[in-house]
């Protein structure tokens, strides 16, 4: 494997695991009356439940996108990479 696609693979790795981190802090967060902030969420795309459908009568296509950002996913990317760029250097 080369060294971009290393590098890749590791910087996604790191990306999905702060997002994943952050949801999980965010979810522990919520009922903790000081911390509470870090659950707070905004949400954006084309909602799910009511999707942008093409309807070409032999088949159906629904497009739904919706993206959920909060400040625990924030704060924990951005240390998820911090360490990426402290690990990956000699990659």
């Amino acid at each position: 494997m080369g060294k971009d696609i290393k590098k890749t693979i590791a910087f996604l790795f790191f990306l999905l695991a702060g997002i994943v981190l952050g949801t999980v802090v965010a979810k522990l967060c919520a009922d903790i009356s000081f911390l509470s902030w870090l659950a707070y969420s905004m949400s954006v795309g084309l909602d799910t439940a009511s999707p942008l459908v093409l309807d070409l009568i032999v088949f159906k296509l629904a497009f739904g996108f919706t993206l959920t950002v909060n400040p625990a996913q924030i704060i924990c990317v951005i240390i998820a990479l911090i360490i990426y760029n402290k690990t990956c250097k000699g990659l």
